[in-house]
């Protein structure tokens, strides 16, 4: 739903910009790792990959890095057409530059858009709730609208049948299984669960879940260690698991992936779901075609996300944010 604009203006003024950006650093990211940089100039927001801060063991061919980096893109994106900016984004733009991602400009003003404002006022609300969701199932009309949301960013959904939990449950646990018995991994897992608190990034203990029994495993971020919460007294019953997938398994493909993952983050947010991230399963080549499989091979899976009913948000932890001065750079 939309109403006319009451202000006038063709461009965004830097300031403007400039906060958009800062909105957009409450995405989400794997291990909390933020690797995104960006600059403001005077006519456009540029989008930059951060490659001092991607996973070489868990992410080694940038996938999840790129999945990052597009829920950025995506929130800034929000918080533009929030303001009742008309936006458009070169993704991808210079071959000769692969770190630069996107750029975003603000080509002048259209409507007040109330769908997005919606989403914007669910980016600082949004959490990874690692805990256990209720018996509650999630309804028909919200998965569709979850659905609508990550279509509208090029992507597709795909509902994981009751009669494939068990391949996405097993690929889950044995994948986790490989991870824990490769030392890098552990090394690697170890420095972003371990971060020094002035770091403002990583998954610290105090949010990470403790093991549970669950229908589909959930990471050990503190493995051997006490994690500080508890997955609670339920056990997913009612949780919805899917998985997003695309049409293509390259940076531009994953790009608009994670532009979809916050489309439909934010829209579980705003229709007062809990949302989790699952990584596990893509991040080894085997575990990441059984998801083919399940998708009948018909497109490339980016992740899966367990949806439901969870305890309250505000029950969680905050996650560890860097500050802006160390991501934006304003021109």
């Amino acid at each position: 739903m939309t109403q006319p604009s009451t202000t006038t203006g063709q461009a965004p003024t830097v300031r403007e910009l400039e906060a958009a950006a800062r909105l957009s650093l409450y995405a989400p990211s794997v291990f909390n790792t933020q690797p995104w940089r960006w600059r403001v100039t005077p006519t456009a927001l540029e989008l930059r990959s951060d490659g001092s801060r991607q996973l070489a063991t868990t992410d080694p061919d940038g996938r999840l890095l790129t999945l990052s980096c597009g829920a950025v893109l995506h929130h800034a994106r929000v918080a533009l057409t929030a303001g009742g900016w008309t936006v458009t984004v070169e993704r991808l733009p210079d071959p000769a530059d692969p770190g630069l991602l996107a750029r975003v400009r603000a080509t002048g003003r259209g409507t007040l858009d109330l769908a997005a404002a919606r989403l914007m006022d669910a980016i600082p609300r949004r959490r990874t709730d690692r805990r256990a969701y209720g018996d509650r199932p999630v309804p028909t009309e919200q998965l569709s609208r979850l659905r609508a949301a990550v279509e509208a960013e090029g992507s597709h959904l795909h509902l994981v049948r009751p009669d494939q939990m068990p391949m996405l449950a097993v690929s889950t646990a044995r994948a986790g299984d490989a991870e824990l018995a490769d030392p890098a991994y552990r090394e690697e897992l170890h420095r972003w669960t371990h971060r020094p608190e002035s770091s403002g990034d990583g998954v610290p203990a105090a949010t990470a879940v403790r093991p549970a029994p669950r229908r589909v495993p959930v990471r050990d971020h503190a493995p051997g260690e006490a994690a500080g919460l508890q997955a609670g007294a339920d056990f997913d019953r009612g949780a919805a698991y899917v998985i997003l997938f695309g049409d293509r398994d390259d940076p531009a493909g994953w790009l608009r992936g994670g532009e979809a993952l916050s489309a439909l983050l934010l829209t579980a947010t705003a229709e007062g779901l809990s949302t989790a991230p699952i990584s596990d399963t893509i991040e080894l080549a085997w575990p990441r075609r059984m998801m083919r499989e399940l998708l009948a091979d018909v497109g490339e899976p980016y992740l899966v996300v367990r949806v439901g009913w969870g305890q309250p948000a505000a029950d969680l932890p905050t996650a560890p944010r860097r500050q802006a001065d160390e991501v934006i750079e304003v021109v």
